[in-house]
């Protein structure tokens, strides 16, 4: 017995060499067909998940949507519609599958999105210079946000905006594009333009030039916008409807009232504008306190974006995550959905090896576990505003709080605080690629 035990320890080292011989991209797509098969068996109910069913929102609500879109027109009576014009085109989609019925055909056509992303940040990861960490993230992340991020819209718009920083580095004109299309599926993609950058013209003069990507957007945007204004009655009333949102429950300021309802608070939780919001006193002064912490958060990225002088190629990817952030913890609504887009924008950051969104992007996986327990598993307790509710709600909006705060100070710190002496000059743009450093001119 005791000879043999060098060969066992011999056959043990050669069996642990063939597993790390293994290439990280059958780990991921192992991980993915897994994770995402046990999502797909739920959406279709051959698992039922606790809690209130999430897939109701495509089959009663979305089909409805469709049903109005496919007449020629918005839905102008329904306040539930809230959405840019180009929406409508995530809600028609399923038609592209006719031989299923509407809800089993957008959970195809989000199991194809969600696989689009990863494609994108698999190809992206393999090239010099970046890593796999980005593919990681998202598979673990639409995995713990769970069936509801197959069924919602969001995944679809998240695989945009992911397309637009992905292409920004070597294509700033598709970058804008996309982004301009983005916004009008769901407003925030114009977000990642936040970092898009201004490239020094040869020689290196330094003199102010609007990105290219931001001039692309405008067109795009604009002219979807006609075409939709032109085509469709009713394209533009999804403002009116936002602007009438009152405070959903698992925002950050309902954190107010649901620790107000301990004392005395005498306002009450009903379903409102689509959502399920808080409505009584002192209602309509936090939601107006959110939309000026929105514009804070405005003119904090306007400052940066004025005072940055050192772009690595991670800073378009960092800027827009954070900017994001500080939009969805600034929000008077934090539907679970908002999760896909932090998650895919911190896949991006983390495709480069410059980025320095680690530790929010971590920040976000652990919000998004939480997310999962507060909706759809325990959302009666959030509903409640008992014990167990509020504190899932005070972890998982902590968890955002601490990651936009993390990730804010780090882009200002190496694209700030690090900024070059007044009297350096950008690098011309050819230079700055090849030194993985781009200063805006």
């Amino acid at each position: 017995m005791t000879a043999q035990a060098p060969e066992n320890t011999d056959e043990v080292g050669m069996a642990g060499a063939r597993w790390t011989r293994i290439p990280a991209y059958v780990w991921i797509l192992t991980a993915w067909g897994l994770s995402r098969t046990l999502l797909l068996l739920y959406v279709f109910k051959v698992f039922v998940f606790p809690g209130p069913d999430v897939t109701s929102d495509i089959s009663v609500i979305y089909q409805g949507w469709y049903e109005v879109l496919r007449t020629g027109t918005f839905p102008l009576d329904d306040v539930t519609w809230q959405y840019p014009p180009a929406a409508a085109l995530a809600v028609l989609s399923p038609a592209l599958l006719p031989s299923l019925d509407y809800a089993s055909a957008f959970f195809v056509l989000a199991f194809l999105a969600d696989a689009l992303v990863l494609a994108l940040l698999l190809y992206a990861g393999g090239r010099p210079g970046k890593t796999l960490r980005g593919a990681w993230v998202w598979v673990a992340g639409v995995a713990l946000l769970g069936p509801t991020a197959y069924a919602r819209y969001d995944l679809m718009v998240t695989a945009v905006a992911v397309a637009a920083l992905l292409a920004g580095a070597r294509r700033p004109r598709m970058m804008g594009a996309l982004a301009g299309f983005g916004a009008l599926l769901k407003v925030w993609p114009v977000l990642v333009l936040v970092g898009a950058v201004r490239e020094a013209p040869a020689g290196g003069v330094g003199r102010f030039r609007w990105p290219r990507a931001w001039t692309s957007a405008a067109v795009t945007g604009g002219l979807i916008a006609l075409v939709f204004i032109a085509a469709m009655p009713g394209a533009l009333a999804f403002l009116t409807f936002q602007r009438d949102r009152g405070t959903e429950v698992e925002s950050l300021g309902a954190l107010v009232f649901h620790t107000a309802r301990h004392f005395g608070w005498s306002g009450q939780v009903l379903l409102n504008y689509g959502s399920v919001e808080f409505l009584g006193p002192y209602v309509p002064l936090v939601s107006m306190l959110a939309q000026v912490l929105s514009v804070l958060a405005l003119g904090w990225l306007v400052l940066w974006r004025l005072r940055a002088r050192v772009w690595s190629p991670a800073t378009p990817a960092d800027a827009a995550f954070v900017a994001v952030l500080l939009f969805t913890v600034t929000s008077r609504v934090i539907s679970p959905q908002y999760m896909v887009w932090l998650v895919g924008l911190a896949a991006v950051c983390l495709v480069f090896r410059g980025s320095r969104m680690t530790v929010p992007a971590w920040l976000v996986l652990a919000a998004t576990l939480v997310t999962l327990l507060e909706f759809p598993v325990w959302f009666s307790h959030v509903v409640a505003s008992d014990a167990l509710g509020v504190t899932l709600l005070y972890v998982r909006n902590g968890l955002l709080v601490a990651a936009t705060a993390t990730a804010a100070v780090r882009l200002w710190r190496h694209t700030v605080s690090r900024a070059p002496s007044p009297e350096a000059r950008p690098l011309p743009a050819q230079a700055a690629r090849d030194q993985e450093v781009l200063r805006p001119s």
